[in-house]
């Protein structure tokens, strides 16, 4: 995966464009990378692949706000 600094996105756009049209590209802002770009294509594969049931252990899961469960 191709790597651009937050500033590059904003001066370099076309090449940050260039490099997401061949492969995902990280997008960093202090050192970490919180976005990615990429093709539609690609995002359309991954969105398609992607299983929607989501298995979870109960530790988990967040309590609900203001509700508490307890067992009857």
């Amino acid at each position: 995966m191709g790597e651009f600094s937050s500033t590059d996105l904003g001066k370099r756009t076309g090449d940050v464009l260039d490099a997401a049209a061949q492969a995902p590209v990280a997008i960093t802002r202090h050192g970490k990378a919180p976005f990615v770009v990429l093709a539609t294509e690609e995002f359309e594969r991954i969105r398609a692949s992607r299983d929607p049931r989501i298995a979870r252990r109960t530790a988990d899961i967040p309590p609900k706000r203001g509700r508490s469960w307890s067992p009857s």
